[in-house]
């Protein structure tokens, strides 16, 4: 009867050590290094959203007064000043740095603009923002 219970512990031991060596997972420092590496993207992406937010707001503004058809650039200049005003995230341009030309008879809205994102101390990312109306 012993020898009944070695042979199947016996078993048991050997399926363990199968078991064992076709095991996979991740490491502590694997996991510290993701874990890392997904808390600095998400740092980044909370950092740069604000200017995203800014860019398609700006965009907006400049569609909705493209697609009024001021007859000057002195009027586009001052319309975007005046939604300037009202959306609180503009911050970048104002009116006097559009580009106002007119193709096909239509009024069409340029802007473009650097913003500089702090990360950390005197480190930085640069990103260049550009658009026009259609």
């Amino acid at each position: 009867m012993t020898a009944g219970k070695r042979t199947h512990s016996a078993g048991y031991a050997r399926a363990a050590l199968r078991g064992r060596t076709r095991q996979r997972g991740l490491t502590l420092f694997g996991l510290l290094f993701w874990a890392l590496a997904i808390g600095f993207g998400a740092y980044l992406v909370i950092r740069v959203f604000p200017t995203v937010n800014e860019y398609l707001t700006i965009k907006s503004t400049v569609e909705k007064i493209a697609a009024q058809q001021p007859p000057t650039v002195a009027e586009v200049r001052a319309a975007f000043d005046r939604q300037k005003e009202v959306e609180y995230s503009i911050t970048s341009i104002s009116g006097k740095d559009l580009e106002v030309t007119k193709e096909n008879d239509r009024v069409v809205v340029g802007f473009a603009y650097d913003k500089l994102i702090p990360i950390y101390g005197s480190v930085y990312i640069l990103v260049k923002y550009e658009g026009r109306s259609k």
